[in-house]
């Protein structure tokens, strides 16, 4: 049964501020509109935060961190596992949220990576304690402690805001930090509604507070002085404005970034599972709107054609449209200014590349939204700007080459490092290829799990720092060594 957009809206939380274990409604910087992607029209008004909201929830996260550092273990990860229940409980929900706001589709929006997030760093409450250090040349205890930062500013994207956030808030969280929460513009209703339920699972006043607003509000965390570290996702022309903003006080920041991320498939390779990753995975999952999506499809000359034809008819499959509807398998691009710089990428790449399918907005019933059509361009050079500039939509390049070493040169032939794929049948070039890549994150015949045990990161512009896994637990801590003399 499809939810009517009516119902739907019945949904939202009340738009509010949580700063301190409360609701705040009113902000000195007033609110601003949520424009539903799939109509057009305003979905809602939310507060944001100006400079004296930024001071309070700051000062709130630094008034608990003492007692919430101090928590027990066991206690933290009651805590942290019971919001994985919660966020379970309340799948549907999330989902319906993220339809209006962010045009995901409910049949394929998925909450396991956050329910797993919260679950996964749970359990590390109560085992990440420290390390024993052998001691020389005279006996000693040398001992190192994990040592929370404190207050964390954590700035997340709007594409799977849910996901995103939990990538941050599980570890910081488990690892004895407070939190200030930036959620998204295009985003924010979901992550209210998040912060209700840590409340809900216990989370003490103060530990989480969640702030929305632009550009401004983020600067303003930044640069705040009881912010220890800033957790960021997005794109590198922001992330060069947070670097320079957390310079001023040599903050910390960790940078998940974007990516341009190459698939090479081998004329050895399974084609139809690799068209079809191909085509799926860049066009029509999330309208496109991924960061370790496989924008850039590396094919051998020898079954250049045959992949061309299978990418083409996935990229032409799916059932577009109202997002809140079970039978639509992709939803709308987040805005209009999405809109005009996917096609503009999309008009200069007629003029020296082959349009395979797609390359243009939907009208008739679809046309208030910011619908666009699954589009692949073929004979692509590595060079041109559809090859090297994430657009961010459903626009894949693809092109040929004939050798190992050619697919590897063009693979890392740009700034970003974020994923790489690898199709093929050959266990020893799969090595061989995997350790040439320049990515921090690289799958051989698939699309990857991304389970929260596993480090997820880039390399050159796509960012610095991990999240998930060991790792990720580790960037919200620093290491304080303790040596004492036994002689």
């Amino acid at each position: 049964m499809t939810l009517t957009l009516e119902d739907a809206r019945k949904t939202l939380p009340e738009p509010a501020l949580f700063i301190g274990g409360e609701k705040v409604t009113s902000t000195s910087a007033g609110s601003l509109a949520r424009v539903n992607p799939s109509t057009g029209t305003t979905l809602a008004e939310f507060p944001v935060a100006g400079p004296a909201e930024v001071d309070a929830a700051a000062r709130a996260a630094h008034k608990a961190f003492p007692a919430w550092r101090r928590l027990t273990a066991d206690r933290r990860r009651e805590i942290l596992w019971r919001i994985s229940e919660l966020i379970r409980r309340d799948a549907e929900e999330f989902k319906t949220l993220s339809a209006l706001e962010t045009g995901t589709p409910t049949a394929v929006n998925r909450l396991d990576m956050a329910i797993d997030q919260f679950q996964y760093y749970a359990g590390f409450a109560d085992k990440f304690a420290g390390e024993l250090i052998a001691s020389y040349p005279a006996p000693a205890l040398d001992y190192v402690r994990y040592t929370p930062y404190g207050v964390i500013g954590a700035l997340i994207t709007w594409n799977g805001p849910v996901v995103n956030a939990s990538m941050k808030l599980a570890p910081a969280l488990a690892a004895g930090n407070t939190v200030v929460l930036k959620s998204p513009e295009f985003g924010p209703f979901a992550i209210m509604h998040l912060a209700e339920i840590c409340a809900e699972a216990g989370l003490p006043d103060g530990v989480l507070n969640v702030l929305s607003g632009g550009p401004e509000t983020g600067e303003a965390i930044i640069r705040h002085e009881l912010v220890r570290k800033v957790s960021f996702t997005g794109g590198p022309p922001v992330a060069v404005k947070i670097m320079a903003a957390a310079s001023d006080s040599l903050t910390p920041v960790v940078l998940e970034l974007g990516g341009k991320s190459a698939n090479i498939v081998f004329e050895d390779a399974d084609i139809s599972n690799a068209a079809t990753m191909a085509a799926f995975m860049s066009t029509v999952a999330s309208s496109g709107q991924g960061c370790l999506y496989p924008t850039r499809l590396l094919v051998h000359e020898s079954v250049y054609e045959q992949v061309l034809e299978g990418v083409k008819a996935v990229a032409e499959s799916p059932t577009i449209g109202d997002p809140l509807d079970p039978a639509t398998g992709m939803g709308p691009v987040i805005s209009q200014s999405a809109v005009d710089r996917i096609l503009g990428y999309v008009d200069e790449a007629r003029g020296t590349a082959r349009l395979v399918t797609g390359g243009e907005r939907l009208g008739g019933d679809l046309a208030g939204g910011y619908f666009i059509k699954p589009t692949v361009f073929a004979d692509v050079d590595n060079s041109s700007k559809i090859a090297q500039e994430e657009v961010f939509g459903p626009v894949l390049a693809v092109m040929p080459f004939k050798t190992e070493e050619e697919a590897i040169a063009k693979a890392n032939d740009t700034r970003y490092g974020l994923a790489a794929y690898v199709h093929t049948q050959d266990l020893k070039r799969a090595h061989r290829v995997v350790e040439e890549l320049e990515a921090g994150y690289v799958s051989v015949n698939s699309f990857p799990s991304m389970t929260a045990s596993a480090p997820f990161g880039g390399t050159k512009i796509s960012g610095f720092g991990r999240e998930g896994g060991r790792a990720g637990i580790e960037e919200y801590v620093h290491h304080k060594n303790v040596y004492i003399p036994l002689t």
